[in-house]
């Protein structure tokens, strides 16, 4: 049986409260990224940038050239382009 954040009331365990603060308090910021072509580069990308502190998630899109970070607070832009660069791609600005 698989598990499930309900209890057996038909309640949610999970803290909603939480959620909607962290969801509040978070930065959604967009690089622009060189040198991408393919789904590893999105996995390598989503990787790095996501192993960060602060990080709550990523998303790459390759035809645009983009990469989305969305982070608890201001974005500490010099680790997430060094992340990138390190992954084997160049952060060219925000978008």
């Amino acid at each position: 049986m698989p598990s499930s954040c309900c209890t057996p009331d038909g309640s949610c365990s999970t803290n909603a409260a939480t959620v909607a603060t962290a969801v509040a308090e978070s930065t959604v910021t967009t690089y622009r990224v060189s040198g991408m072509s393919c789904g590893h580069c999105r996995t390598a990308i989503t990787n790095a940038v996501g192993a960060l502190d602060g990080v709550i998630s990523v998303e790459v899109d390759i035809a645009g050239g983009l990469a989305t970070v969305t982070t608890g607070g201001e974005p500490d832009d010099a680790k997430i382009a060094d992340a990138i660069d390190d992954a084997g791609y160049e952060v060219t600005g925000r978008a």
